[in-house]
């Protein structure tokens, strides 16, 4: 009984401590993606400037290359002397993941997205509130009353996980529910208690330095029923093309380039970025500039319908060949940019049946669709897109309805 006692303990105390850490190494990250902005593209990152469509096209292609060659070396030196630090997924089941190495490999992934390459920073946060958590574990493993114990350690690094990601973009909710639904996989009140209460500490450190303004800005935030049939229709085909996306990213993982070989497939791939980004900077980073591009989508014409159309296709191709050249990140936001453009697009058709239907929130119904086939995590979707857009509640029924055939076709495919 005593032991149990103990345990409880340790676990409060890991909570909070953990999701301090998860925070502070979120507060790193966002500003090294701001200095790496500022230095190398000369811009500054908002949801009204998501990307750097001022800078010269010429600079772009620069910056990412340079940015490219750099991430390369350090990657392959990392890989010369061991192997790349432990998946997340690994982490939480017990693979150790080294401080140093980690630390390197995640700033080396927030920097690479900072110059402009394709890929999503969502992963580095998580990575290294994973890695916190383990060697607070560590630390503590010589003093009994503290100790984390059985299964309690896993929970510890998976919610540290969830809490790196909720203290870049702001989200509580969203870090619980990526902790819970893809990598704890437990639902009760104990992984509920530690997650959230992390993640809501990591949100507070992170927000010092990110504020607490919408990651994506959409203008009108409460939801009409007249989308419920956008939602119904799109989510069938969002559920076939996220699972398509999954599949695509699962086969660039596999045969990423970890040699010498990275050498010259990643730089090739950022001159290709910086090319593609020269008649569309859009697709330059993270995915946002392509997500705000169809959110921010008012009035339409043949070059906005063709821009909607090419940016996803784009955005999809160079994302993959990005993991494929030997980069690390995430996918999150490179699939929430091309389910934004997709559900833009249902939005213009359905317009001309029901005139007056807000194309941004259709934009968002198609994020969710296509991040929850993408991540198999519909819940992580859903709580995604309203945290980090500022939604009303009103918001949650087509989302919901969109996340949830989403996943069923999903599965069937």
């Amino acid at each position: 009984m005593e032991e149990q006692k103990t345990t409880k303990l340790g676990l409060v105390i890991a909570t909070v401590a953990t999701g301090l850490l998860a925070g502070l190494a979120a507060a790193f990250l966002s500003k090294v993606l701001d200095l790496t902005e500022t230095f190398f593209l000369n811009f500054r990152e908002d949801r009204f400037h998501p990307v750097a469509t001022m800078t010269p096209g010429l600079h772009r292609l620069l910056a990412v290359l340079c940015g490219g060659i750099i991430a390369a070396v350090i990657w392959y030196l990392m890989q010369r002397r061991a192997s790349h630090p432990a998946s997340v997924s690994k982490a939480v089941n017990g693979t150790p993941m080294p401080f140093w190495r980690t630390m390197i490999d995640v700033t080396t992934q927030v920097f690479y997205v900072g110059t402009g390459g394709s890929i999503g920073r969502e992963l580095a946060p998580r990575e290294a509130g994973a890695m916190l958590a383990q060697h607070w574990q560590k630390w503590v493993s010589h003093h009994p009353s503290l100790q984390i114990r059985g299964d309690d350690r896993r929970l510890l690094v998976a919610a540290a996980a969830g809490a790196g990601f909720a203290g870049v973009y702001i989200a509580p909710l969203t870090g619980t529910m990526f902790c819970v639904e893809l990598l704890y996989r437990k639902i009760n009140g104990k992984a509920i208690a530690v997650a959230f209460t992390m993640s809501s500490i990591a949100t507070l450190v992170g927000a010092t330095v990110k504020g607490w303004s919408p990651y994506y800005e959409v203008t009108d935030k409460a939801f009409s029923l007249k989308l419920l049939p956008v939602a119904l229709v799109l989510a069938p085909l969002l559920g076939w093309l996220g699972a398509l996306f999954r599949r695509g990213v699962s086969f660039a993982s596999g045969r990423r380039a970890t040699t010498s070989k990275v050498l010259w497939q990643l730089p090739l791939v950022a001159l290709l970025t910086g090319l593609v980004a020269g008649p569309l900077p859009q697709i330059m980073g993270n995915g946002r500039g392509v997500a705000q591009l169809a959110m921010n989508t008012r009035t339409v014409n043949e070059s906005v319908i063709i821009l909607l159309v090419v940016a996803p296709i784009l955005k999809a191709l160079v994302t993959l060949l990005t993991i494929r050249g030997g980069a690390y990140g995430g996918v999150l936001t490179p699939s929430i940019s091309i389910g934004a453009c997709l559900g833009a697009l249902a939005g213009i058709i359905y317009a001309q049946l029901v005139p007056g239907v807000d194309l941004a929130q259709c934009a968002v119904i198609g994020a969710v669709g296509f991040l929850t086939a993408s991540q198999q995590a519909p819940l992580m979707a859903t709580f995604m897109l309203v945290e980090v857009c500022h939604l009303n509640y009103s918001a949650f029924l087509p989302l919901a309805i969109c996340a949830g055939i989403s996943i069923a076709v999903s599965h069937r495919g």
